[in-house]
Parts: C-alpha cells; sequence; structure tokens
C-alpha cells in the first residue's frame, strides 16, 4: 500500500492516560498522520501541557461530554484521511501497529476494518483479538482475560473490532453512515457492535492481525476507583453506565438481528438476561426504573429496522461465526 493518511481520533477523558497514548502515536514509524483530540475533561492545564509535547495534535471540544458516539462523530467530519483509527485514551500502540493495520487492509478492499492483537498494560494479558456476537446476543473480545500463549497468533476474518482500538476503512464509514457514523443513541457500549453489524449487513469484512499490537488499561476511564482491569465489569460501573450497558445491547440486537436468527438464539439470550436482571434486581433496582423510559427508543429502533431490512444486502460477514 501506497503512504495514505490514516486520521486518529482519541477521546480524552482521563490526563493520566492521554499523554502515554499520544506518545505511542508519535512514535509510529508512518508518518501520515492527523490526530484529533476530543475533549471531554476541560482541564485548560492539561491541554496547554500536551499540546506543547505534541504540536501535531489537533484539539476538538464538540458533543456532550457523556456522549463517546458524538465525540468520535465529531472527529470522523473533521478528519481526512483514508483509513481512520478510534482510541481510547487509556491505550498505547507498538510503534509498527499502524503499518501493520495498514497492511492488513491492503489484503483485499472489501476489508473495512482491521482489528490488532490488543493487550493489557501488562503485556501478556489479553484483552481483545477481535470483536465477537456471542449466542448470548452479547458482545464477547476474543480472548479476554486470557494469557497470551500465541493461540490467537494466526490472522483471519472476525466479526469485528473492539471500540477501544478501532481502525476503519472511510469507505465503510461513510457507506454504513446512518444518520451519523456512530448511532447517537448509543452513549458507550456497544457502539462498536453496532457498527460492525451494519458492516456485515452492508457486506464489509472485518479482519484480523496479530503483528499490530495495542494495549489497553481495560475500564481506565469509566470504571470506578478499583475497578480497572477487574473481571465482571458490571459491578465497577455507577448507575448510569449500567443503565447505558443494558439499553444498548438490546437497542443493537434490535437494530441488527433479523427474526430468524433472534428465535434461533432466544434460549440462550433469555438465560444470560435471567442472571442480569437477576443482579439488577438485587444490587442495583433503582435501574428497573429508568429501564422503562427506553421503551419508546426500542419501539422507534424496531420500526426504523423493519423499514430497512429489504434494502440491506448480506455481506460475506453475514455468516461470521458465532462465540
Amino acid at each position: 500500500m501506497s503512504n495514505p493518511l490514516a486520521s486518529v481520533i482519541v477521546v480524552y477523558r482521563r490526563s493520566d492516560y492521554l499523554g502515554r497514548c499520544l506518545e505511542s502515536l508519535e512514535d509510529q514509524t508512518i508518518g501520515n498522520l492527523e490526530i484529533f483530540v476530543i475533549d471531554h475533561c476541560d482541564d485548560l492545564r492539561v491541554r496547554r501541557e500536551l499540546g506543547q509535547r505534541f504540536p501535531r495534535a489537533q484539539w476538538l471540544a464538540e458533543g456532550s461530554r457523556d456522549a463517546y458516539g458524538a465525540a468520535l462523530n465529531a472527529g470522523i467530519r473533521k478528519s481526512t484521511g483514508e483509513f481512520v483509527l478510534c482510541l481510547n485514551d487509556d491505550t498505547s500502540l507498538d510503534k509498527h501497529f499502524i503499518a501493520e493495520a495498514l497492511e492488513a487492509f491492503s489484503r483485499e478492499a472489501g476489508i473495512g476494518s482491521v482489528s490488532g492483537k490488543v493487550l493489557r498494560m501488562d503485556g501478556v494479558t489479553l484483552d481483545s483479538t477481535g470483536l465477537f456476537l456471542s449466542l448470548f446476543l452479547t458482545a464477547r473480545e476474543r480472548g479476554y482475560g486470557r494469557r497470551d500463549k500465541g493461540q490467537f497468533d494466526r490472522p483471519g476474518y472476525v466479526f469485528g473490532v473492539t471500540g477501544a482500538v478501532a481502525f476503519y476503512r472511510r469507505r465503510m464509514l461513510d457507506d454504513i453512515r446512518e444518520d451519523d457514523y456512530f448511532d447517537r443513541d448509543f452513549g458507550c457500549f456497544y457502539e462498536d457492535l453496532d457498527v460492525a453489524w451494519r458492516a456485515h449487513r452492508r457486506g464489509w469484512k472485518a479482519y484480523y492481525t496479530p503483528r499490530a499490537r495495542a494495549y489497553h488499561w481495560r475500564g481506565g476511564t469509566v470504571r470506578q476507583a478499583g475497578g480497572a482491569g477487574q473481571k465482571w465489569a458490571r459491578r465497577f460501573l455507577g448507575l448510569p453506565l449500567q443503565e447505558e450497558l443494558v439499553k444498548n445491547r438490546y437497542l443493537a440486537v434490535i437494530k441488527n438481528e433479523p427474526l430468524f436468527g433472534f428465535v434461533l438464539r432466544l434460549p440462550f439470550a433469555i438465560c444470560y438476561d435471567a442472571m442480569v436482571w437477576a443482579y439488577i434486581v438485587l444490587f442495583r433496582p433503582r435501574l428497573l426504573g429508568r429501564m422503562v423510559r427506553h421503551f419508546p427508543l426500542f419501539c422507534a429502533a424496531a420500526a426504523r429496522a423493519y423499514r430497512q431490512r429489504g434494502r440491506q444486502c448480506k455481506g460475506p460477514g453475514a455468516d461470521a461465526p458465532f462465540l
């Protein structure tokens, strides 16, 4: 692949992570990058200090502070690159990451997104080797929390890419765009699965290359104190984020899963939901009332999905394996 322009969009929430993220971008082996930092922290001191250290970064203060998808949409609209890398601020990249990912894109024009091997900051625990849709109709990061023993060192096609380190082809983003690139009804959580699902319905593929390595402090910017990197993340989320997690799963399924597939996986989904709602009733009962207000949103999404279903083609990724 010739030297394409890659746009990098970082959503900034925590000052203790961003410097390391930007430093890893400065160290990339390819220099044809434009970098946008979407500022959700409003710490002028940090912006001034990091702006001096990383003059290539363009700072944008757009979108609601809590709307992760809206922030990414603002960055994508400002960017001009042929490829768009969306990053959480609690990530950092190996210096060859972008070059290796672009090499994976060059395999075929139908690859719309690329996942690298994403590890935790200890360098030995896997965070994601590709995003999949589980039989429970949930998002599943392959390899999540397992020790890296080379078991995922073979490249290949996956369902999608993790939202923490999400590399997209702009033509794909333009093709799947509805009202915007990332659905504004998703705050955070499941926005990456929604994009992956829409892409498969339009015939785009996702590819995993272990040669592109990244590192992620899982939950560093959204979980409560002590929750970063811990298992069963639901315990470490505040009530608004708990609400987002539950609401967005249902929204992604309503928007994207055809009726036949939903019926086929319904027994598995019921088992999962029974455990989730038992947890909510026992430990987060206030969430019950908060979920009721999303019923009109679910109805509107279902109606919109019904209208659009006939216009969507069944792409090669529609039969991607489930985990």
